[in-house]
């Protein structure tokens, strides 16, 4: 049986090889605290399979998250020279490919959807090929592993340093902000367990109309938004808002179906995705990335259409979830 824990592992190598790259590379003046940083990370993906068995204590994880929220916060993490192609090879590879580039890039969402789909029901001796529960996310895994072979036999790249000298660009590149959404994901968690959803669902219920399903479902979809803007990411509001309005009003109240409802307010979430400040994915790299002289170029670019689908997720919510 495949397991899940394995490509935990391999992602947790990647990290730890390309670490080593960055401790080594003279050309970057913070070599050693970018190799810290991302070894850090690495390692916190081989040794949290033992947390999660119990058979170690979980506060080591917790002191290498507060030293790379010091080694990233003090500035001591910085960008080399990776050795891979140069710029005039990669112009005169993308010439000759053409729209053929995308196709190690259609590859993980095919490899993911055949995993999740046809291959999870696949046995050997009895056993199930993929580990149960765990199909989407090994799909997820095994499709990037068949991207990197398609990748390579495309491009006629016999060495393996070479795409792994170019993800360690990518992650010099992005630096910290690439951890973003897993840090405010988690953030989400920490809010709802200290009670914020039910203060909010306090509030919200002392200032909703009783009978007024239009207004508690503008509410929960707009709500969904605007703390997604404050927060940074959806997964972080979803819980505060579904406590609050998603679940006890439109659900319990309203008898809305539960699928649709949620749902739909985590699509909502995802238009204010668009246009917060925090969001990695959305803005923060891309911005980076294509060295755009305004930060909040993306937002501004993105905002109109978050507008149009939050519009269309209110419509959609009202004909459909009840």
């Amino acid at each position: 049986m495949i397991k899940a824990e394995w490509f935990y592992w391999l992602v947790g190598l990647s990290f730890l090889v390309m670490a080593a790259q960055m401790a080594a590379d003279r050309s970057n003046p913070k070599r050693l605290g970018t190799g810290a940083f991302w070894g850090l990370i690495g390692a916190g993906f081989v040794y949290s399979s033992w947390v999660v068995t119990k058979q170690a204590p979980a506060e080591p994880l917790g002191v290498a998250v507060l030293l790379m929220a010091v080694l990233a916060g003090c500035g001591f993490t910085g960008r080399g020279t990776p050795r891979t192609t140069t710029p005039e090879q990669r112009r005169a590879s993308a010439a000759r490919l053409g729209n053929r580039l995308f196709v190690p890039a259609l590859t993980i969402p095919a490899v993911a959807m055949a995993c999740a789909i046809g291959v999870k029901h696949l046995s050997i001796g009895g056993q199930p090929l993929l580990q149960k529960g765990s199909e989407t996310i090994l799909g997820l895994g095994i499709g990037a592993v068949v991207a990197l072979v398609v990748g390579m036999v495309m491009l006629r790249e016999k060495r393996l340093s070479v795409p792994v000298q170019s993800g360690r660009g990518m992650l010099e590149a992005m630096g910290w902000a690439m951890l973003l959404p897993q840090l405010l994901a988690t953030l989400g968690t920490i809010f709802q367990v200290s009670g914020v959803g039910d203060q909010v669902g306090r509030l919200t219920a002392a200032l909703l109309p009783k009978d007024s399903l239009y207004v508690a479902i503008v509410v929960y979809l707009v709500g969904m938004f605007l703390f997604t803007v404050i927060m940074g990411n959806a997964f972080a509001a979803f819980p505060v808002m579904t406590a609050a309005v998603g679940w006890p009003v439109l659900v319990g109240h309203f008898h809305g179906t539960p699928a649709a409802v949620l749902a739909i307010g985590m699509l909502a979430g995802f238009c204010g995705t668009l246009v917060t400040p925090m969001a990695a994915n959305y803005n923060i790299v891309p911005a980076a990335l294509l060295e755009l002289k305004d930060q909040y170029g993306p937002i501004k670019a993105q905002l109109p259409t978050a507008g149009v689908l939050l519009g269309c997720n209110i419509v959609i919510m009202s004909l459909f979830a009840f």
